[in-house]
């Protein structure tokens, strides 16, 4: 990390990698370069990672995966990520925005956090790798009449086909109970405002529901009550602020909404086992 480094970067598609959608296969040249994969970065946009061949190992928001082909891995918009290393690899980057995902694959794509890699058998790699081959083609011939709605259409294939297989790898059912569905909704509102609104009971008023049964969907769902799910997501923001900037433990607590730096300071180390400033030097060694 640069010591002059105040913020993530946030990496957006350019105008050279289309309109909200780029598909890239290696060889990637600059794209890929050292540089690139091995600095720390967030993008907003989502990225889809097929692995023909070869080993990747990645770190996302402080956990490391390591893909081996067949597999594939999802990267979801903002979360903070680089390259470890790369050995041998033939793969295929898919990178697409909001605005060109439909809106039900992403709402699928939002129940995925945090994704992990994927492991494909013969069949299924086979039908990815066919999918991909046809989005590329597509890909390539931008003096089409209907380029983008060929592209955009054929990305979208390929996204569903991995949203479907997370769901299937992670047993999950067509049909939510209501429960689920009240969950589903709580953590999409949480991901858009955890750094304004700390309170359970402002999370139930924009739900229509009462925090008592809020409380009760959320820790039927994942064994834990709203301001777990709250509190975790705020230390998460906060690890990433102390490992990947030199912002002051002030300026963070500001930023994530806590005016109150002294309390700020105490729910981190009460969360965690050590304080802010023990998080950042631990993993600065």
């Amino acid at each position: 990390m640069s010591k002059n480094q105040k913020t993530i970067p946030l990496r957006s598609l350019t105008k050279e990698l289309g309109k909200g959608i780029a598909l890239i296969q290696v060889p990637l040249g600059v794209f890929m370069s050292d540089e690139y994969i091995r600095q720390t970065h967030r993008d907003n946009y989502h990225v889809f990672f097929l692995l023909e061949e070869g080993t990747v190992s990645l770190e996302i928001d402080f956990q490391k995966h390591r893909l081996k082909a067949p597999s594939l891995m999802y990267i979801q918009p903002y979360q903070v990520h680089k390259g470890l290393a790369i050995d041998n690899v033939i793969f295929t980057a898919l990178l697409i925005n909001n605005e060109n995902l439909n809106p039900e694959y992403l709402n699928i794509l939002e129940d995925l956090s945090p994704a992990k890699p994927l492991t494909l058998s013969k069949e299924t790699f086979s039908i990815l790798s066919e999918t991909v081959s046809l989005s590329l083609k597509f890909y390539k011939r931008e003096n089409e009449k209907l380029y983008h709605f060929l592209l955009k259409d054929s990305c979208n294939t390929l996204v569903a086909l991995i949203a479907s297989q997370y769901l299937i790898q992670s047993q999950s059912s067509d049909v939510l109970s209501r429960f689920e569905v009240i969950f589903k909704g709580f953590k999409v509102l949480l991901e858009r405002n955890f750094s304004t609104i700390k309170r359970p009971s402002d999370y139930a008023d924009r739900l229509s529901i009462s925090v008592s049964y809020l409380n009760e969907c959320v820790k039927n769902v994942s064994g834990y009550p709203v301001s777990h799910h709250i509190q975790q997501r705020i230390v998460l923001e906060a690890k990433r602020l102390l490992y990947h900037t030199n912002k002051s433990v002030k300026e963070i607590a500001m930023e994530l909404g806590y005016e109150d730096y002294a309390y700020f300071s105490r729910l981190f180390s009460k969360l965690t086992g050590m304080s802010a400033l023990a998080f950042r030097s631990k993993n600065h060694d």
